[in-house]
């Protein structure tokens, strides 16, 4: 910013202020020029190129330039947008991305253009991140809150109170309150049909299920998962679970799940025992789940990181709950495939399996903030690759 004045103070001008409402006259007309078709793609470029109009820029309801391409269905403009900085996952009022534009048209290769964009910055970002802790992906401040209330922060949710509770249709709940107004659902009953698939999925057909699977689950939360593995035709031979938040081990205790036999429950975080004896000495686990509440994509690539320490061998499987940008059917679509090649590259191949949890007529979410909104779940199956 440069600031000139003569003699009189009062004649300061501010050259940043006018600079900002260039850029801004540029960018809406950008966006408007896109969005009533009224030039030909050179002249756009044009704006872009030579004049410099930003392709970031977002009117006042949101639509930005790679919006109004997707609802012209333009391909040749979405592509120039995304190459010259357009950005992927910008949102408008309604909470919509550009590839979430283009998929309600069914235009498959502009959704597609812009989606695989997200992955490539997903991918380039959690590669800078490992090299560079202060860099954080965009998409992942999208995944979780900024702020530090319990939904956002790990050190916040484990400080903070969960009630169990049941709603008017019998629902079990676990919640924990993030505002004075507002509560977030840590884990809901109707989790039950994803959670006996990934089981079933996991364990059916498993060539060591006679003999009593070895089993490691991160996350308890409502047990909905590990009450199911308890379940299986053959009880488990080594049933660990690691929990941290100290109103679940609470809960645990009064469920008895300290009593069972072949369980072990390790209180606190997984970052606490993932290089421990309690762990290793297990000699590898036949299945490995985790469902951890209010870690970020971040969290997870690292504990895809050891899961080749964890899995006993080829014959072994991995899942995790899938609810990674649930909330945003683009965003879920980034993640499905980020997280697919992330584990490819550590020698774990995904199938996918999908769930339809489309809402009922009764309302599952109660008062609680949805934390999953599209229809159908991808159900990751992760095996080890052979060699």
């Amino acid at each position: 910013m440069s600031i000139h004045s003569d003699d009189n103070d009062s004649n300061w001008v501010d050259e940043s202020h006018i600079e900002v409402s260039e850029v801004e006259a540029a960018g809406r007309d950008l966006v408007y020029s896109i969005l009533h078709n009224e030039l030909p793609i050179d002249a756009i470029k044009a704006k872009v190129k030579d004049d410099g109009a930003p392709a970031w820029f977002q009117i006042e309801d949101g639509t930005s330039s790679l919006h109004a391409a997707a609802y012209n269905e333009d391909v040749e403009l979405v592509r120039f947008l995304l190459q010259n900085g357009a950005i992927w996952n910008a949102v408008d009022e309604l909470h919509n991305t550009a590839a979430d534009i283009a998929l309600s048209l069914n235009n498959e290769e502009c959704y597609n253009l812009i989606r695989n964009a997200g992955i490539r910055s997903e991918l380039l970002l959690t590669l800078l991140s490992s090299k560079n802790a202060l860099n954080e992906s965009p998409l992942s401040l999208v995944l979780k809150a900024t702020d530090d209330t319990a939904a956002g922060s790990t050190e916040s949710f484990l400080a903070t109170r969960l009630r169990y509770s049941r709603d008017e249709h019998g629902q079990e709940i676990c919640s924990v309150k993030v505002s004075d107004t507002e509560e977030v659902g840590v884990m809901m009953g109707w989790e039950r049909g994803i959670m006996k698939d990934t089981v079933d999925r996991l364990c059916s057909d498993h060539p060591n299920l006679t003999d009593g699977l070895k089993i490691l689950n991160v996350g308890f939360g409502l047990g909905i998962i590990d009450d199911y593995f308890q379940a299986l035709s053959t009880k488990p031979s080594h049933h660990v679970i690691i929990e941290a938040h100290p109103d679940v081990l609470q809960h645990m205790k009064e469920l008895s799940w300290y009593e069972k036999p072949g369980v072990k429950i390790l209180e606190g975080k997984w970052q606490d025992f993932i290089e421990s004896e309690e762990l290793l000495s297990v000699g590898g686990f036949d299945v490995v789940y985790t469902d951890t509440f209010s870690e970020d994509y971040k969290a997870l690539h690292t504990f895809f990181g050891h899961l080749p320490d964890l899995l006993a061998g080829p014959e072994s499987r991995f899942s995790f709950f899938h609810g990674l940008g649930a909330t945003n059917s683009t965003f879920y679509d980034v993640y499905t495939h980020v997280s697919e090649l992330h584990l490819a590259d550590i020698g774990i191949d995904l199938e996918w399996g999908e769930v339809d949890v489309v809402e009922s007529k009764q309302d599952r979410w109660n008062e609680t903030r949805k934390y999953f909104s599209v229809r159908n779940y991808r159900l990751p199956i992760g095996k080890m690759r052979g060699m």
